[in-house]
This record gives structure tokens, C-alpha cells and sequence, in this order.
């Protein structure tokens, strides 16, 4: 199984799960929600699995052989192996997943281990050279630059005394346009931080930029009393989770302290105030 290029089983197939350790780095991750967006995806799988050990990369591609699936490359094998028991059948978008190792190690582990063997590259049917997307792009900027040249040729010629940007002067247009005044820059007054340290059945988070309603569920939802998520709209960065009980919201509140979001954001949690 190439892991750089997503080879993987036919999703609609339903083999039997390889689930014997033998030192691999990769799981192998389907079943997943196909309507998530990638980015958001990536995200949330990182979220989740990262607390088992490094992440070198996570493998999601959006074409339709890959849709709804996953390679997760850990540092190190061990991490590997308890995430794939850890995590095996975890309700994640509502869909449970389905882990297995990888037949085969990531490039980045066979490099790592010198066992990397270059593939060669995929031609396509057509015998004539395609354009690349680069080349593509730097004929469509200079055609559009082309295009703005005459124009600017034509209009020149046309109004001869017209300084260079300013467009003519049309039928009812006044004689002088004086662009509006800029917006004054005004300090925003945004209400205090929520947190403090009364134990209560609320819990406030910050340092999440980069989570959404999504992601956060899928990490509190696995304690018991968990009730629901609540942004804050128009604050980035700041949410609360309600549980039924207090000491509910506590066992939450240690167990995810400081969790990992991003490889470079960690989550802050403390109790609302009331």
C-alpha cells in the first residue's frame, strides 16, 4: 500500500481488519464521515490521536478513491499500536472507525529506515506533454496582463489628456470624486475573560483558534454528563462545555488540560464564573 499516493483497499471492500503489530509506524483509518472537509478532518484526527504519541503526518485526500479515509504516521511504533486499540470503533462524526495497520511504511518511515525505493511516476494515457498548473497559471497572468496593456493603449488614445488609473469621466458623474475618508481605527472593547477557579458543572476554554464545534464534541463527549459545546460568536479562541454534574465537569477539566489542538496551541481550562 502506497501511503504518499493513498493506494488503498476499495472502500466499498470490507476485509478482515490487520490488526498484528509488527513494528508499523502507520494505522490505516476508513469509515470516516465522506462530508467533512479535508482540512477540517486533519484537524480533528490529529486532535484526537496525537495524545498517543507524535504525528508525523497524516495522509487525507479528497478524490474519490481515497474519500473517507486516512493514513496516521506516527513517530514511533508503539504509539501506533495503542492508538489502533485505544481508538478502534470510536464514534467520530457519528460513524465508528475502522483502524487497521498499513501494509506497507509511509516513505517518510522507509527513508527514515533505508528501505526507500523510488516509484516511478504515473504517465497519462495521452501521448502529448500536458501543461503544468504552474506554466498554466503564468500564461493566464500574462494574457491578462496583455489584455490590461491595451486597454490602457486604447483609453490613452482616446483621452489624451486623462492622467494614467483615472477612468474617463461618464454622463452625470460630478466633476470632482472625492474617495470617502478612511475608517478611523477605534480600540474594540471586548468583554472580560470568562474563567475562574469555583468548581462548577461549566468549564471555560481558551487557546482553541484553531477547533471548532466539531472537534470539541468529539474530545468532551467521551466523558460522562457531557451536555454541549458553546462558542462564542464573534470571539475566536473561547468556548464553554456544560456537563450535568460538577465533578463530571472536573474529571473532563484534568483529563484534557493542556491538550494539544494544533502541534503548537495548547488547550486552557478552567471553570466559569457563575
Amino acid at each position: 500500500m502506497d501511503v504518499s499516493t493513498g493506494v488503498a483497499p476499495p472502500a466499498s471492500a470490507q476485509p478482515q481488519l490487520n490488526t498484528t503489530f509488527t513494528g508499523q509506524n502507520t494505522i490505516y483509518v476508513n469509515n470516516l464521515n465522506e462530508r467533512v472537509k479535508i482540512p477540517e478532518l486533519k484537524k480533528c484526527l490529529y486532535a484526537i490521536f496525537s495524545k498517543f504519541g507524535k504525528i508525523i503526518d497524516i495522509v487525507a485526500l479528497k478524490n474519490l478513491r481515497m474519500r473517507g479515509q486516512a493514513f496516521i504516521i506516527f513517530d514511533q511504533p508503539d504509539s501506533a499500536a495503542q492508538a489502533l486499540t485505544s481508538m478502534q470503533s470510536f464514534p467520530l462524526y457519528d460513524k465508528p472507525l475502522r483502524i487497521q495497520f498499513s501494509k506497507s511504511d509511509s516513505d517518510l518511515i522507509s527513508k527514515r529506515k533505508n528501505t526507500f525505493v523510488e516509484r516511478p511516476k504515473r504517465r497519462n494515457d495521452t501521448d502529448s506533454p500536458s501543461i503544468s498548473k504552474k506554466e498554466k497559471r503564468r500564461q493566464q497572468l500574462a494574457a491578462k496582463q496583455e489584455q490590461q496593456r491595451l486597454m490602457k493603449a486604447q483609453m490613452a488614445a482616446q483621452f489624451p489628456g486623462l492622467p494614467a488609473g483615472m477612468p474617463p469621466m461618464m454622463p452625470g458623474m460630478p466633476s470632482m470624486m472625492i474617495p470617502p475618508p478612511p475608517m478611523i481605527n477605534r480600540p474594540v472593547l471586548h468583554p472580560p475573560i470568562f474563567g475562574g477557579e469555583m468548581p462548577n458543572n461549566i468549564l471555560f476554554l481558551s487557546n482553541i483558534q484553531d477547533a471548532n464545534e466539531s472537534m470539541l464534541t468529539t474530545l468532551f463527549k467521551g466523558y460522562s454528563g457531557f451536555r454541549e459545546v458553546r462558542l462564542i460568536p464573534g470571539r475566536e479562541g473561547i468556548a464553554f462545555v456544560e456537563f450535568d454534574l460538577e465533578h463530571q465537569a472536573a474529571m473532563a477539566k484534568d483529563g484534557l488540560q493542556g491538550f494539544k489542538v494544533t502541534p503548537d496551541k495548547a488547550m486552557m481550562i478552567t471553570f466559569a464564573k457563575k
